[in-house]
């Protein structure tokens, strides 16, 4: 069924029609009303394309702009989450910035004393050559701060700046995720959201799920911070995203063996590490139109990858991985 025809009349009239029965109801499920909702949807716009087939995104997927709290889940008190005093003029660059204590990553005199992790070039911020190559947290300014929305440390803050089209891929991958204008090395992309969910939830639906390895792709752990746990025992209650239902275009991005994309944890107040943002990065110049991925076992370690390649050489586990479809050169064979 084509996609117009998915939503019936509203897909073409939409707010011309509020008389009609049922209209109220169909509003709600539609994916292009959702999309239209999303902070910069009128510059930067998501589009859904589908020349392949007749196919339609998943019914019981909803587009959410960020992530939502699930049951027995909440944010520290807003009292916890102080920010920086820093005015326009100090532009949160430095140490002085208070958002920035905790970043020890840069070194000491190199890029003119700042320890934020981007730089400015033609009005757009990139992330440093050091971060590109690491796998470490990102420290913002966030809501709480006085800096304004015109700092230079609000990148994942801030949110989108380049249009996605999600769209349908000819080789049977499924729904991909790629670009209309060309994205450079280092530049943010989107975010990873969904519903923000306990241990013990996460082990539930996996259970309930029909295939606990298609559930996977959709769960990601947030435990960046989980080794602090001994500054902060919360920290070791991980939490998890869970975007099989709920989440935005980043949901639909297919893996590679060889990415154009890295996940980056990114953290604004201090008392948030636990609730940390997950944000897609650059790691390649990407020409308009080329497909966004990301390798969906990318970690601070090797040990995933030994324990895959460990896998594929007994045959027992070998039968029930998950082939891997990227096509590239340096392709290791299987997912999982």
């Amino acid at each position: 069924m084509p996609l117009e025809d998915s939503f019936k009349i509203h897909y073409v009239d939409h707010d011309e029609v509020d008389g009609l029965e049922g209209i109220e109801k169909e509003k709600l499920a539609c994916k292009w009303c959702q999309i239209c909702t999303f902070k910069h949807q009128g510059k930067w716009p998501v589009m859904i394309q589908n020349v392949v087939d007749e196919d339609v995104l998943p019914q019981d997927f909803n587009f959410i702009e960020d992530r939502v709290l699930g049951d027995g889940v909440e944010y520290p008190p807003q009292e916890f989450c102080p920010g920086c005093s820093c005015d326009p003029s100090t532009n949160c660059k430095t140490k002085k910035c208070q958002c920035l204590d905790e970043n020890d990553f840069l070194v000491p005199g190199e890029h003119h004393g700042e320890a934020y992790a981007y730089y400015e070039k033609s009005a757009t911020s990139y992330l440093k050559e050091e971060y590109l190559e690491s796998r470490q947290p990102i420290y913002e300014c966030h809501d709480g701060c006085k800096c304004g929305p015109d700092c230079p440390n609000k990148v994942v803050a801030n949110g989108r700046t380049v249009p996605l089209a999600i769209f349908k891929t000819e080789d049977g991958r499924g729904w991909g995720v790629k670009s209309t204008y060309k994205i450079k090395r280092g530049q943010f992309v989107d975010k990873y959201v969904g519903e923000i969910i306990t241990a013990e939830e996460t082990k539930q639906r996996r259970k309930a799920s029909q295939y606990a390895q298609k559930k996977n792709i959709y769960l990601f752990e947030l435990d960046k911070f989980k080794g602090n746990a001994d500054q902060d025992p919360s920290l070791a209650d991980t939490l998890f995203v869970d975007g099989e239902f709920k989440s935005g275009p980043t949901r639909f991005i297919n893996h590679s063996c060889d990415p154009n994309l890295r996940i980056f944890a990114c953290v604004g107040a201090p008392a948030m590490k636990r609730f940390h943002d997950l944000a897609f990065f650059a790691i390649k110049d990407i020409e308009a139109g080329v497909e966004l991925t990301f390798d969906y076992v990318d970690g601070d370690d090797e040990s995933e990858l030994k324990l895959l390649n460990k896998d594929k050489k007994n045959k027992k586990t070998k039968a029930m991985m998950s082939k891997c479809l990227c096509k590239a050169k340096n392709c290791r064979g299987y997912l999982w």
